[in-house]
């Protein structure tokens, strides 16, 4: 017997407090370990500031949605087993997905580097998704080529 679908509850996020984003509180959210929610705050802001300053811009908040909006994906491939062969099928990513992908890809790139605090890391993928540049773009860029090479079995989708 096929399950239910429910459909999942996306909670509302206040926005930060300093740029009145919900997108920063996001990213907060997502560099936040063991609980510390300042001290991720406090990273992030220093990343925001870092990176604009190296981009020679005013106004953080627009150099960060324009990184994130470079390492967001349009499309991303699901496994699914056909006729006793597995098969992985293109499908469009929206919403929040999006964005959550996007962001864990942000965060993991930035703590992968090693050698400087975690706000200097973080502002240094700021810069280079700005310049679409990095690992977090190199990580987009790799799932959309699989999409498009799995494109002939798009079909499949459900």
């Amino acid at each position: 017997m096929p399950r239910k679908k429910t459909k999942s509850l996306q909670r509302e996020l206040n926005p930060d407090r300093l740029y009145g984003s919900v997108l920063v509180q996001r990213l907060i959210n997502k560099s936040m370990k063991d609980g510390k929610k300042s001290s991720a705050e406090k990273a992030v802001y220093m990343a925001m500031e870092f990176a604009a300053s190296k981009v020679k811009s005013k106004n953080p908040l627009e150099v960060l949605e324009t990184a994130l909006e470079n390492v967001f994906p349009a499309f991303e491939v699901k496994g699914r087993r056909v006729g006793g062969s597995n098969y992985q099928i293109p499908y469009p990513v929206q919403g929040h997905r999006r964005i959550h992908l996007g962001m864990m890809w942000f965060v993991g790139s930035a703590r992968s580097k090693k050698g400087m605090p975690y706000w200097q890391r973080l502002g240094a993928e700021i810069v280079d998704a700005y310049n679409e540049t990095g690992n977090a773009v190199k990580k987009k860029d790799e799932v959309h080529k699989m999409a498009e090479a799995n494109r002939a079995f798009a079909h499949f989708a459900r």
